[in-house]
């Protein structure tokens, strides 16, 4: 007999050993320390940008979006796989229990978003508005909790409709309710507020009658969503180590691929610099990661006041950029064509170098603009020679005797 609470258990064990696998790597690798001294520097000129914070700074602004966004999130964990497609089906109307702890696990997993966030913004939001004291912002993040499970159940409702513009439209309204209501929230307009939560709430409710015309649940998508959170973890955890069964989505991005391999000569021996770089484009990996690290370092550069932080930053990103494009070397592995290409080793390795290295200094360009446009010239040349000088260091005595 089938057992929902049992089923349950199983799942969210097998769940937890998977991911505590990886997150043992995560956190103990070079990564988890260079963020470490990322986010200690933040919060130090964080607070000293606090002493001098402008009278006419948009606070209420940035605690709405930041808070909408996080009370918005609410994703529903099922902890389903391909096979229940065929396997639960015929007792789905045993699952009420199963997914009633799916939605109770996915609450509480997310609320670590809600303190950081509540922790980051305390500081600014008590500089701003010292007359509304602690008790409010208590009140505040008290029904950010509400409103996220007001937003968890209406996406749970939507997980019944297959057409996505629906379920997009829906996220949006929510989400731009969601901000318009801590907007005047933060700023103490009661008034206001309850007029944007009354609203939000007959969204909900108009969601749920809608999702109770529907036959049941879409169990298609439910893996879908399922399957799409795991790649991202297990994107983010190939960082750190190997995962044999990361399956990668590939995207066509035709300029993009079309500009980086128009250069490649056509021989033989260029024929993995024609594959990484296809495989950066492509890769649902690579490229987004790499502008991301290019732009969080970016903006680091340009906001940190001191000119020495300022450049440490700048190599701590071109670090963090090439410890991650590393990976590439492994992304075909499993691929058994690849191995009988005419290629030798030899060219292969040095496809993979010349490539990072181009990426590195690329990236050191990048940074070294910041600086030209502030026109610190201390900062420029540093940070062009020393960008340099650590891509070509750092290829030659970490990354080549790692890719043989």
């Amino acid at each position: 007999m089938f057992k929902a609470g049992e089923f349950w258990n199983r799942r969210f064990q097998e769940h937890v050993k998977e991911t505590s696998r990886y997150l043992k790597y995560i956190f103990n690798g070079h990564i988890a320390v260079a963020m470490f001294f990322f986010i200690s520097a933040l919060a130090y000129y964080y607070q000293q940008w606090l002493l001098t914070v402008p009278e006419d700074f948009p606070t209420e602004w940035v605690v709405g979006i930041a808070f909408g966004l996080v009370a918005s999130y609410s994703p529903v964990r099922t902890l389903l796989k391909e096979p229940d497609l065929v396997f639960l089906l015929p007792a789905e109307h045993k699952l009420g229990e199963y997914f009633k702890r799916c939605l109770v696990y996915s609450f509480f997993v997310q609320l670590y978003l809600i303190l950081l966030v509540a922790a980051a913004l305390g500081p600014l939001y008590f500089t701003t508005f010292p007359e509304l004291g602690t008790r409010y912002y208590l009140g505040m993040i008290a029904l950010t909790l509400v409103i996220k499970l007001l937003n968890m159940m209406a996406n749970w409702w939507m997980l019944k409709e297959r057409n996505a513009n629906i379920r997009h439209t829906d996220l949006f309204v929510r989400i731009l309710l969601s901000i318009v209501f801590f907007f005047f929230l933060s700023q103490g307009n009661q008034l206001f507020s309850i007029i944007t939560g009354v609203l939000l709430l007959l969204v909900v409710a108009y969601i749920y009658s809608l999702a109770h015309k529907k036959a049941g649940l879409v169990f298609d998508l439910l893996v879908e969503k399922d399957q799409a959170r795991m790649r991202t973890f297990y994107r983010i955890a190939n960082m750190f180590t190997d995962v044999p069964h990361l399956k990668n989505p590939v995207k066509k991005r035709h300029a993009l691929v079309q500009l980086l391999a128009q250069g490649v000569p056509f021989r033989q021996s260029e024929s993995f610099t024609y594959l990484y770089r296809i495989t950066f484009v492509r890769s649902s990996d690579y490229l987004g990661m790499y502008f991301r690290l290019i732009a969080i370092g970016g903006l680091a550069v340009w906001f940190v006041p001191n000119v020495w932080i300022k450049i440490a930053f700048a190599i701590l990103f071109l670090y963090l950029s090439a410890f991650q494009m590393m990976s590439l070397w492994n992304h075909h592995r499993t691929i058994a064509w690849v191995d009988i290409y005419p290629v030798n080793k030899e060219a292969k390795q040095k496809a993979m170098v010349r490539f990072l290295k181009q990426l590195m200094l690329f990236q050191t360009f990048l940074f070294t603009v910041l600086f030209i446009v502030q026109w610190n010239v201390l900062g420029i040349l540093i940070t062009a020679l020393g960008g340099t000088l650590f891509s070509l260091a750092f290829i030659k005595t970490y990354i080549k005797p790692r890719i043989v």
